[in-house]
């Protein structure tokens, strides 16, 4: 059956995989693209199979204007609200329109909704972020975890994930939310680690590590995300779902230095080119997922291995250096530390 899909960010990093993906898995299926194209996106990111495709339209504008927003809501049977800004380092040096963007952009979303009957789900991407660090470094992060975020970015996207919540608590609307952990994989803006590392490590530049590298992640491949994505808009019953918050993760936690090391063995580079800076203001130690309530509600668990996965994303890098060369100037930003030291993060 033919239905019109909304992705709101979808010339960013998680946006650009997942239009990939359903647009290839399904054909019948029309897609709108509602991106404001800040530094984070890229329209290069959108392939040329589908903006040539009579099957995509693209809407340059912010997620703040309501009549944009109403207007493309309108016309959607199925919604996922992927536009954030979303790195921890650039909200601390500048925090401004994470909230414009991450809570007053959801606000919108959400009231276009309340207008348009036409839309049967609406998948918001929250993050693990706005959980902060684990309360047990031997337990997985459950969804009933505490939010307890630690940076203007996290604080920003708990506003905007509790905005939600908010509204399904007092109005029936066809609403979940789905906490993915700390995703990585192609077409990745290079602030974030994992590309900052492969690209780094291709230049023989340094590796910059945050503190003693023990931080955990829980690192989760985009497709596998999107395939939870995917499994969220098409569950068939969607009564199991709806007001549920669902985390998506490989209930895994790998250190940032065991991640680093991987990464150098894989592109044949030695453990020398780390290097160890000072630790990330709104650092959270410790991230890793309960699956539980992903395998119950979505039939969903990663199947993408962190070393399978970080092979395909050096692949990946490696095949697009003109696509990254670009960026190599915004890999950082200076941060004013507690002791009045500014480092580059």
């Amino acid at each position: 059956m033919s239905k019109t899909v909304l992705l709101t960010g979808a010339a960013g990093f998680i946006g650009s995989n997942l239009l990939s993906y359903l647009f290839r898995k399904y054909p019948d299926y029309h897609f709108l693209v509602l991106d404001s194209l800040t530094y984070a996106a890229n329209q290069k990111n959108i392939l040329d199979e589908i903006r040539q495709s009579g099957r995509f339209e693209f809407w340059y504008g912010d997620i703040t204007n309501p009549y944009i927003v109403n207007e493309l809501m309108s016309r959607a049977n199925l919604v996922v609200h992927l536009a954030a800004e979303t790195h921890v380092a650039r909200s601390i040096f500048d925090n401004t329109k994470f909230f414009h963007t991450d809570v007053i952009g959801t606000q919108t979303l959400v009231n276009a909704l309340m207008k348009n009957s036409s839309v049967e789900r609406f998948i918001h991407i929250s993050t693990s972020e706005v959980y902060g660090t684990s309360v047990d470094d031997s337990l997985e992060m459950d969804e009933d975890h505490p939010l307890n975020p630690m940076s203007p970015y996290a604080g920003a996207k708990a506003g905007a994930d509790r905005l939600v919540y908010s509204y399904w608590s007092h109005v029936d609307l066809p609403m979940m939310i789905l906490r993915p952990f700390n995703n990585y994989g192609p077409r990745q803006h290079l602030e974030k680690m994992v590309p900052r590392f492969v690209t780094s490590a291709l230049k023989d530049e340094p590796l910059t590590v945050h503190g003693d590298g023990q931080a955990g992640r829980d690192w989760l491949f985009v497709d596998d995300h999107c395939e939870a994505i995917d499994r969220a808009l098409h569950v068939e019953d969607f009564s199991r779902i709806k007001n549920h918050v669902i985390n998506i993760g490989t209930g895994m936690a790998t250190s940032v230095q065991d991640v680093a090391r991987t990464l150098l063995r894989m592109l044949e580079k030695p453990d020398t080119l780390q290097m160890h800076i000072g630790d990330r203001p709104g650092q959270v130690r410790r991230h890793c997922s309960s699956t539980s309530k992903a395998k119950e509600l979505l039939g969903w668990e990663a199947r993408t291995t962190l070393e399978d996965g970080l092979a395909k994303t050096i692949a990946w890098y490696r095949e697009n250096e003109p696509w990254w060369r670009e960026q190599t100037w915004m890999k950082q930003v200076p941060i004013r530390m507690a002791s009045g030291k500014i480092e580059m993060h």
